[in-house]
């Protein structure tokens, strides 16, 4: 069973609320639903006391993301997760500069120090990931290797099977089929159909492109022109069940997955193991 964070919201006034939507007024329980949709939440593991990198702003989509970069060498990118932000990878870094890296930490518009990007507000989507991701590698590239948490995972592979360059790519807890995590919103809210294809039409309309191409391991099918893949999940990950990570790596070419026992969701990304794991991977 995968934990969402749209509980909070299930309340037996939301879900009368949304019930009378669908039958009165489908249209704007489309929008409420989307932009709830597009709404993170605000979270970040506690700063590990590192020292400081190099720190600027790369404009992208007409605003601006922040980025934040260390050592030197072949460059790779850290790509946090939906309502994370780039101190979620304090863990990986000294790693990484050790393995004669230069590191390049960014955060996707609307999330972190970003400015909001083409949604507004605090609102965002996977392709304001992938947009973020691109222009970074553009100005600071080219990447030698992408690490990218949860939705910034499904992000990242997206944006290599679109065709962005990298020679390795890790991918930690990453979401597998996104229509899978829609569906979570209409039993959780209590909307019918007629709300539900609405959502997924603007949903669509957001991306300008069809919602099935977030499906990365359907994607990857007859591919062959793909970068050297790690995937390292959680078998008790609640969030993105751990069927999706072994659905990515077993579609991959060549793929190596990584499970772990325990660590969940969020803390895979502080234990030491997991960290000198991805670091050779970088490094070999």
């Amino acid at each position: 069973m995968v934990t969402t964070p749209w509980k909070r919201l299930t309340t037996g006034l939301t879900r009368t609320a949304f019930g009378a939507l669908e039958r009165v007024a489908p249209g704007l329980g489309s929008i409420l639903v989307t932009r709830l949709w597009m709404t993170p939440g605000r979270g970040s593991l506690p700063a590990l006391g590192i020292d400081s990198g190099r720190r600027y702003t790369v404009p992208v989509n007409g605003s601006t993301v922040a980025v934040e970069e260390w050592g030197d060498g072949p460059a790779v990118f850290l790509l946090h997760g939906w309502g994370r932000a780039r101190r979620d990878f304090d863990a990986f870094i000294p790693s990484l500069v050790r393995a004669g890296h230069r590191v390049v930490a960014l955060e996707a518009s609307a999330h972190g120090d970003s400015a909001p990007g083409p949604s507004g507000g605090r609102r965002s989507t996977l392709n304001e990931f992938i947009d973020a991701l691109t222009a970074v590698i553009d100005h600071a590239g080219p990447a030698y290797g992408i690490i990218a948490h949860s939705a910034g995972g499904s992000s990242a592979a997206r944006a290599v099977l679109d065709g962005l360059a990298t020679e390795r790519l890790v991918l930690i807890a990453p979401m597998g089929n996104f229509l899978d995590y829609t569906a979570q919103l209409r039993p959780a809210l209590g909307f019918g159909s007629r709300i539900d294809a609405g959502f997924h039409r603007l949903l669509e309309q957001r991306a300008g492109r069809p919602l099935t191409d977030f499906h990365i391991a359907a994607a990857v099918a007859g591919r062959a022109d793909l970068p050297s893949l790690m995937v390292v999940h959680d078998q008790t990950d609640r969030r993105n069940p751990y069927s999706d990570g072994l659905e990515i790596a077993e579609a991959w070419p060549g793929a190596q997955l990584r499970p772990t026992v325990g660590l969940g969701h969020i803390r895979i990304l502080r234990d030491q193991a997991v960290v000198e794991t991805v670091a050779a991977f970088m490094k070999d």
